[in-house]
């Protein structure tokens, strides 16, 4: 199977250079460590796929717009996702991977459709493990060797940070972990929007999670969303939105036991305008109900003097 892979790239990058020399497409082999919070910009491109492989098996993939890209997993390859578009015109999205380890990887999707000229398109995104190297050639192997390490030490029992030693996101976490009644809603898992400012030109918009049934709950990363009503030409309305890219999220935690609460501080770039039926969300959604998120009104506004506005 990693013999026919092997086969199926160098065919792909083949039939790339071929369609470069008539100014189409230039193809692209890629190896980056796994970096907690990165976003990784992904150009695709329509009529070829593109193969992102992990250090160790896949859980989940999730896309945000699934009406122009699309994503394959197969369990005969459990480290592979595909991922093409499945439209001719230009088209963004977001795609999260998830490890079967909980490692995170967040995708910026990219499709320039069927555009003149030359275009760049990556066949191949292969991630490495923050503690390993690779050896030889990232084009043309892929053997991962762990480095060396001693056992370190029992870290000591923590003491709270001074707010004055903490950055901008780790203050506002704070803030929200203090909020001891939080404006609730939903019915087994409860989420709460708090305050947001608006340093410079991110929004940070802190949010807490309660988990009320009883079981253990596993949750996605947060999402922030741009809902609005679209008017056809005949005159009938459709809900369109568009996912916002997150520059940084962090939480307390996103595995919560029966009655266990998480907080949580998200970072994105909100945009400079909107009309009066959009509206910005912040969504959230369990690892095991995907397609039953929750989704929660996020002021366009910051509601916190103390950023710029």
């Amino acid at each position: 199977m990693r013999v026919y892979i092997c086969f199926v790239v160098f065919l792909a990058v083949a039939c790339g250079m071929a369609q470069n020399e008539n100014g189409k497409v230039v193809p692209k082999i890629t190896t980056l460590p796994i970096e907690e919070g990165a976003v990784t910009v992904l150009r695709l491109g329509a009529g070829y796929t593109t193969s992102v492989r992990m250090p160790e098996e896949i859980s989940s993939v999730v896309i945000g717009n699934p009406a122009s890209f699309k994503a394959e997993h197969s369990e005969a390859e459990p480290r592979l996702v595909f991922l093409k578009p499945t439209t001719t015109q230009a088209a963004e999205s977001n795609a999260l991977i998830t490890t079967k380890s909980g490692q995170e990887i967040s995708l910026h999707l990219i499709s320039a459709g069927q555009a003149e000229g030359n275009s760049t398109v990556d066949f191949l995104l292969e991630y490495r493990s923050p503690n390993s190297v690779v050896i030889g050639s990232a084009r043309t192997q892929g053997f991962l060797i762990p480095e060396a390490s001693s056992i370190p030490p029992p870290a000591p029992v923590s003491t709270p940070v001074p707010a004055e030693k903490l950055d901008v996101v780790g203050r506002e976490l704070e803030r929200q972990k203090a909020v001891s009644s939080p404006a609730w809603e939903g019915t087994e898992l409860l989420v709460a929007v708090g305050e947001s400012s608006q340093p410079e030109r991110k929004m940070l918009l802190r949010f807490s999670v309660l988990n009320n049934s009883r079981r253990v709950v596993e949750l996605l990363p947060p999402q922030i969303e741009f809902r609005g009503t679209a008017t056809h030409k005949k005159g009938k309305g459709r809900i369109k939105a568009e996912p916002i890219a997150i520059s940084e999220y962090r939480m307390t935690s996103r595995r919560l036991a029966p009655g266990e609460r998480a907080d949580g501080v998200v970072v994105f770039e909100r945009p400079a305008f909107k009309e009066s039926t959009e509206q910005l969300q912040l969504q959230l959604a369990e690892a095991a109900q995907v397609d039953r998120p929750i989704l929660l009104p996020v002021p366009f506004t910051a509601t916190n003097s103390g950023g710029g506005q």
